[in-house]
């Protein structure tokens, strides 16, 4: 079933999502024998503040104002940390990160993204996903990439152009 986290709403909890992540990061870095840096817990923060992705300049103004070094390698060095691990996507088209709602479990990723507010939510592809390997086994493709990203209107702007 295609499912969704609801980002979208305006009664939306940003501060549980922030925690909720922090707790899953602490513990796979346990479990892997990682750290989660102060520079890393910041940037998780960051990226989970709001569901909009962004992109690592936008994350430059903060980690400068926090006293880390704001350098884009060491951005850059956060990001794929908390890529590898899986608390936080990649947004290709957008070239910006987005909070993962499942990091427990390794899934390709998914997204519906408003072109006007630029709030994404993060979507469970698995049904499209099985779709997508039948076909490109029926036709002798190998996938090496699998996000999907929907572009659109939230309710919230459809309201407003309306």
């Amino acid at each position: 079933m295609l499912e969704a986290i609801n980002a979208f709403n305006s009664q939306h909890n940003h501060q549980h999502c922030i925690s909720s992540a922090l707790k899953s990061a602490k513990q796979l870095c346990k479990a892997r024998g990682q750290r989660l840096t102060p520079i890393r817990e910041l940037v998780l923060r960051l990226v989970w503040q709001s569901h909009k992705p962004l992109g690592a300049y936008e994350l430059l103004p903060s980690l400068a104002e926090a006293g880390f070094n704001s350098a884009p390698p060491t951005i850059y060095r956060a990001l794929d940390f908390l890529q590898e691990l899986g608390l936080i996507h990649r947004i290709a088209s957008m070239n910006a990160f987005i909070g993962c709602t499942n990091p427990d479990h390794p899934h390709p990723s998914g997204f519906m993204i408003c072109k006007v507010c630029k709030t994404a939510a993060e979507l469970d592809t698995s049904e499209l996903n099985s779709a997508f390997e039948s076909v490109a086994k029926r036709i002798g493709f190998a996938i090496q990439d699998e996000t999907v990203e929907l572009v659109g209107l939230c309710q919230q702007c459809q309201e407003l152009e309306a």
